[in-house]
């Protein structure tokens, strides 16, 4: 667990403001605690290829397209990492909502993320050990008794799709060798993004989980830092 001294420490003072320059458009995505759906089955990539084009705004460009509406400091930019950072993990500022994925050369790509309602957000230290392409998505029996109304219909799992919770990519993370269920993944609810609003997991706008997706490596580290209130991030 992460500590808020930790957090202090650490990510309130790991990045600075965003570099000059626009963002390349090639730059390099609702529920937290998801099971695998044993009802998906896997869509063909000319299906997948469709849905990307479908859940990308036309003429994309990850700096400044911002249909959704929300603040423009969620949009996608490069900022500078402090020395130290290991090139491929990725931090997530609760507190500001962010998500930054290290780069070498002492960048980092900043994402605005949503996080989970309440007490569901889980800080910590974790290991991203698989991805996904529109994956199915089935809520876990704890969703399901919390919330029976919403969540006891898809007991049996939701196949892939733009509808589907976990949205156009997902990164699953791993303690050990031990699922925790809790993803960073695409959202079909792109206007939460700034806010509270999962079951656990960290949600991205899908056009922008489709451009980080590829640039992360199975093993790395994804560090989750508290959401105390009182912490100030910088933004």
């Amino acid at each position: 667990m992460l500590t808020r001294r930790h957090f202090i420490s650490t990510t309130a003072a790991l990045f600075s403001a965003p570099l000059a320059g626009p963002v390349a458009a090639t730059l390099t995505g609702t529920l937290a605690s998801t099971l695998a759906s044993p009802a998906a089955a896997a869509p063909s990539a000319a299906r997948k290829r469709a849905w990307d084009a479908q859940v990308t705004p036309a003429n994309y460009d990850p700096a400044t397209t911002n249909p959704w509406g929300f603040h423009a400091r969620f949009l996608p930019q490069r900022v500078e990492a402090n020395a130290g950072l290991v090139p491929g993990d990725i931090h997530v500022d609760a507190v500001a909502r962010y998500l930054y994925h290290i780069e070498e050369g002492g960048t980092a790509m900043r994402y605005g993320v949503a996080i989970a309602r309440g007490n569901l957000y889980e800080p910590g230290t974790y290991t991203i050990r698989r991805k996904a392409e529109w994956p199915g998505w089935t809520p876990t029996p704890d969703m399901i008794k919390r919330d029976p109304a919403e969540y006891a219909q898809f007991a049996d799992g939701m196949d892939p799709g733009p509808r589907n919770p976990l949205g156009a990519r997902a990164l699953y993370l791993y303690e050990g060798n031990r699922d925790t269920y809790l993803r960073i993944h695409g959202t079909p609810h792109p206007t939460s993004i700034g806010g509270r609003a999962s079951s656990g997991c960290v949600r991205m706008v899908m056009a922008h989980i489709i451009d980080l997706y590829p640039t992360v490596k199975i093993g790395v580290t994804a560090h989750l830092y508290a959401a105390e209130t009182y912490v100030t991030a910088q933004s």
